[in-house]
């Protein structure tokens, strides 16, 4: 056998060697090892372009939302729809609040606290079925007399591009749109989907 055979005949013997108890815990090590950071990696993804966790504070959501509740947000690709409710860090109040987009950009809003039903809220002409609230609504005189319309006897708000019109639905005691005007879609951080957790409402997904 010549020199050149027995050197490959060394070589094939130490890479066909059989592995030793040692190896295969080695391996079970690395192989868990990339499980554990390729699912790591995967969470960070998801909880930074799909979904965040957050908690409400206050009672301006009741009774949909209320106190304490730990809520996931929907983030990815989002666009702001009319009845979503959403998430906002808001620069007029310098803190993250949650509330309903009542209208989108395009859209009038009308609120009548002098109408014969009591008062109403509409979009485009088409009074709000809003069964959602906490209670009837009144004047609370939060709304800025700059949208106020004399002629109508009404709050008239037309939304522009970009912006979107948000109210709680426990609307006696929520500070919101009527108060700071439009919203900036950007501000918006996401649509709540999902109640994670609630001292007071059942757990699971949110219907708006």
């Amino acid at each position: 056998m010549s020199k050149m055979t027995e050197n490959n005949t060394e070589l094939d013997e130490l890479y066909y060697r059989p592995k030793t108890k040692s190896d295969k815990i080695i391996d079970t090590i690395l192989e868990w090892t990339e499980t554990i950071v390729l699912a790591v990696f995967a969470v960070i993804l998801i909880f930074t372009f799909l979904v965040r966790i957050v908690s409400v504070n206050g009672p301006s959501m009741m009774n949909t939302l209320y106190d304490k509740d730990v809520l996931i947000l929907s983030s990815f690709m989002y666009e702001a729809e009319q009845g979503d409710i959403v998430v906002i860090e808001s620069s007029s109040f310098e803190s993250t609040i949650v509330k309903r987009i009542i209208a989108t950009a395009g859209q009038t809003v009308e609120i009548n606290y002098n109408s014969p039903d009591g008062c109403i809220v509409s979009v485009d002409g088409e009074v709000l079925d809003e069964s959602y609230i906490a209670e009837p609504m009144y004047d609370t005189h939060s709304n800025s007399p700059a949208f106020y319309d004399a002629e109508k006897g009404v709050y008239r708000y037309e939304v522009p591009y970009g912006k979107v019109f948000v109210m709680g639905d426990n609307r006696n005691h929520s500070s919101d749109s009527r108060m700071i005007g439009f919203v900036d879609e950007n501000e918006i951080v996401g649509e709540v989907v999902f109640r994670m957790y609630s001292s007071q409402g059942e757990i699971g997904r949110i219907n708006n």
